[in-house]
Order: structure tokens, then C-alpha cells, then sequence
């Protein structure tokens, strides 16, 4: 199956049950344009991204499915493995050693959606938030949050949330 037909045969797939709040992902397209698009992500419960809304920019090569998506995160996100600049993923599934041919797009939100809960301190992508994760993982955990609140939350989000919990822990 060549690549066009196989990533226009995912989206109509997708777009048969394109739902954030029941899937906790979904995509946005860009016009016509199979190859290139927009996910969403919802933060995984139980982390400092809770209730935060992460759109990634995924753009497919022409050797898709051999190829991987190029990924970045467009929501500025706190994090080891993803640049705290750029949003740029260092993530091993998108590498073209480590990518399989089978893997699909839905997997892969669900794949980046996963890989929010599990950080990976020693293959970094930022240095310095790495460092934090390491050696302050109480402040890690709060400007992880912080971040989650001021870039990945709209107005209606943020009011349910409890701003003490940026305050730094008197224990």
C-alpha cells in the first residue's frame, strides 16, 4: 500500500471517532493536507500534566509508514524528554531504528500521550529540566504543573484548579 493511501486510510479512520474528551486524543487537519496535521493530547491523570490540553505538530514523510512522523510539541511542556524551547521530542518510537512500519498514528498519540507519565532522566532532551527531575523531583513536579496551567489549560480549566499548589511546600 503506498504511503498516501495508507495515511489517508488512517485519518478517515480517526475521523469516524475524532473525540479528545472520550479518546483523550485526537487530530486537527490542515485543510487537505494528509502529511500534515495537528494531535491533541490530554495530560494522563495522576501527574503534573493533569487537565492539560498538548498539541503536537505531526508531520508524515513520503516514506511513511517505513519513515516515522516528524513530532514537536506546539504546547510548551515541562519536561525531560521534550525540549522546554522548541518542543522538539526525543522519544526512541520516532527515531527510524526504533520505529516500526505497523505502528499506526492513533498509537502514536496514545504512545506520546503515555510517554508524558513515564520521564526519561538519563537520554534527555533539555538538560536542565532533566537535572531538576533528578535532583528536586518535588520542584520538578510543581513547574511541571505550573507550566501544565499557564500554557496547556484554557480560562474554564484553570478555574477548577488550585493555584496553592505552585506554592513551594513548607513540610
Amino acid at each position: 500500500m503506498g504511503s498516501r493511501k495508507r495515511i489517508n486510510n488512517e485519518i478517515k479512520e480517526i475521523m469516524k471517532d475524532n473525540n479528545l474528551k472520550k479518546n483523550h486524543w485526537c487530530i486537527e487537519l490542515d485543510g487537505e493536507n494528509t502529511s500534515h496535521f495537528f494531535g491533541k493530547i490530554h495530560g494522563p491523570p495522576d501527574t503534573p500534566y493533569q487537565n492539560g490540553v498538548f498539541r503536537i505538530d505531526i508531520s508524515i514523510p513520503e516514506r511513511y509508514p517505513i519513515e516515522p512522523p516528524k513530532c514537536k510539541f506546539l504546547t510548551l511542556v515541562w519536561h525531560p524528554n521534550v525540549s522546554s524551547q522548541t518542543g522538539v521530542i526525543c522519544l526512541d518510537l520516532l527515531t527510524k531504528d526504533n520505529w516500526s512500519a505497523g505502528t499506526t498514528i492513533e498509537a502514536l498519540l496514545r504512545s506520546l500521550r503515555s510517554f508524558l507519565s513515564s520521564p526519561e532522566s538519563t537520554n534527555p532532551q533539555d538538560g536542565s529540566v532533566a537535572r531538576q527531575y533528578r535532583t528536586n523531583r518535588q520542584l520538578y513536579d510543581r513547574t511541571a504543573r505550573y507550566w501544565t496551567y499557564y500554557h496547556a489549560m484554557n480560562d474554564e480549566t484553570r478555574k477548577t484548579v488550585d493555584k496553592n499548589q505552585f506554592q513551594e511546600s513548607t513540610d
